[in-house]
């Protein structure tokens, strides 16, 4: 049953908290989907558009990185002109892009359409965690974001596997025009069930926007595209010019005595500047880590795109499965403990899988591996959500929830451009040519499987050593302030002993 309530900001409504938490959800859990379902698609892709398998993974990173670049300005908007108002916009435009995806000829066409797909998830994104935010009071937060956590799980999981059955079944086109129908139905229930909130009036930082946005570029594109150029010195150019970039970026938001893009105040708070950090490593291992896999599932066992992407189940069920139990126990337990068994799991299930990838592995010794990966999850997505969230001031909860996405979408990012490298990297010191396996599909003939099977299981140590990052943040979390008990005065303490 819905629970009525008055929102946390003073306007005089009623709000069901519940109906609208899970109205978002159902966009969210759509353009969370797209940021993994090209995986699966991707051999497939490469040889119905005729390319090889750099500019294939630009239809992700192109989606990743139009996604991640607007979220600081998108969550700002939010608080400005009202998330329900951007979420539906963001909606339109996603849905309507969606279908110019199905409908492209060329990668280039896909890659153009992939990027006004991304802007459109931008909008939408933090106003899923702002509404959270601002209609739940901090008490019950945990389990709100559990939910919100178990869709974001879950929704990267599936992504792989609906993309499997949608590529074998009706053709690459449709893990796009699926989008269409689930856009429309999300609309009228986001309409109906989300609330309008109060708005607060906010300056754009329009300096900071164009600064975040150019050194982001800079930064991906030259780490994406230095394998295809050879490292060469306007590579390097690149990612420096970026890194500078985004130094003045953060120069001047410390400097902005108005109201910068980024506020910095936000980061005083130690569980939101952690919480972060561990989600950027979570947004890295989550997307670089399918690649190595698919492409082993299918290139190596000769599994087809819904037999590769069937492979992840045991992570998609067992994610789903403990995500409201973890929401509910972030509520109760120190963050650190819950988000730690997380950021344990998920490494150690990546060695793991690096381990077992070899020619004709049984399929049961993956699956292992595979499960660990899902408890993991299930134990990763609620704990950081509602230790950044917990202490955001109301005005700032568009603020805030943009920043914590845009580091996620940092880290899926940047996981997508190092993955490539890396992967380029590793068949090329396995002596595999450019293509061999990563940008086609079928079988790969015997004599190169077992070399392709060490260049996808070493790849996969790069995200394990990311996330390791992600533990020694989590486990640095401090106590959350609802959950410090106050000593008794002495007489107090005195008296209730003889009592």
């Amino acid at each position: 049953m819905a629970e009525n309530l008055t929102s946390p900001d003073g306007a005089q409504q009623h709000i069901r908290p519940w109906p609208a938490l899970w109205a978002l959800c159902l966009g969210f859990f759509m353009i969370l989907v797209d940021s993994t379902i090209v995986s699966v698609a991707t051999p497939t892709i490469g040889e119905k558009l005729h390319a090889g398998e750099n500019a294939v993974l630009w239809v992700t990173s192109a989606y990743l990185l139009a996604y991640a670049v607007p979220l600081l300005i998108t969550g700002r908007l939010g608080d400005r002109i009202g998330p329900k108002k951007l979420y539906l916009l963001g909606l339109t435009v996603f849905t309507l892009s969606s279908l110019w995806c199905g409908f492209t000829g060329t990668i280039t066409e896909l890659i153009t359409a992939r990027v006004v797909q991304g802007l459109g998830a931008a909008m939408m994104t933090p106003q899923t965690m702002a509404v959270i935010t601002r209609v739940f009071p901090a008490t019950k937060r945990g389990q709100a974001m559990g939910a919100w956590g178990a869709v974001a799980g879950v929704a990267t999981l599936v992504g792989p596997i609906l993309g499997g059955v949608l590529v074998d079944g009706l053709g690459w086109a449709w893990i796009f025009f699926i989008n269409v129908p689930v856009g429309v139905i999300g609309f009228i229930l986001a309409v109906v069930f989300v609330p309008t909130l109060p708005t607060h009036t906010h300056s754009f930082d329009i300096p900071g926007v164009v600064l975040s946005a150019i050194g982001m570029f800079l930064l991906v594109f030259g780490i994406q595209e230095g394998q295809t150029y050879h490292w060469d010195a306007a590579v390097w150019g690149l990612i420096i010019a970026g890194v500078v970039v985004l130094a003045v970026f953060l120069f001047w938001q410390r400097q902005n005595t108005r109201e910068p893009l980024v506020p910095l105040s936000l980061f005083r708070d130690r569980n939101f500047s952690l919480a972060n950090v561990a989600i950027t490593t979570v947004g890295f291992g989550i997307v670089s880590m399918s690649f190595p896999i698919m492409f082993y599932a299918q290139a190596v066992e000769g599994l087809s795109p819904t037999r590769s992407a069937l492979l992840l189940i045991p992570m998609a069920v067992l994610s789903g499965l403990l995500a409201p139990f973890v929401g509910k126990l972030s509520d109760r337990v120190h963050p650190r403990y819950v988000a730690g068994i997380g950021l344990i799991c998920f490494p150690a299930s990546l060695a793991w899988l690096a381990a077992v990838m070899s020619p004709h592995q049984a399929i049961w010794q993956l699956e292992l591996p595979v499960a660990l990966l899902g408890i993991a999850n299930g134990f990763m997505w609620s704990p950081l959500s509602t230790t950044a969230t917990r202490n955001l001031p109301m005005s700032q909860a568009g603020a805030g929830s943009g920043i914590y996405n845009t580091t996620r979408q940092v880290g899926a990012v940047l996981g997508t451009a190092a993955i490539a490298v890396l992967i380029q990297s590793r068949l090329s010191a396995h002596g595999i040519p450019s293509n061999g396996g990563a940008g086609t599909s079928g079988r790969l003939p015997e004599v190169l499987q077992s070399p392709f099977s060490s260049a996808m299981g070493e790849a996969l140590l790069l995200p394990a050593a990311v996330l390791v990052l992600g533990l020694i943040a989590a486990l640095c979390f401090a106590r959350p302030a609802h959950m410090r008990r106050v000593s008794p005065p002495p007489a107090e303490a005195v008296a209730a002993s003889v009592g």
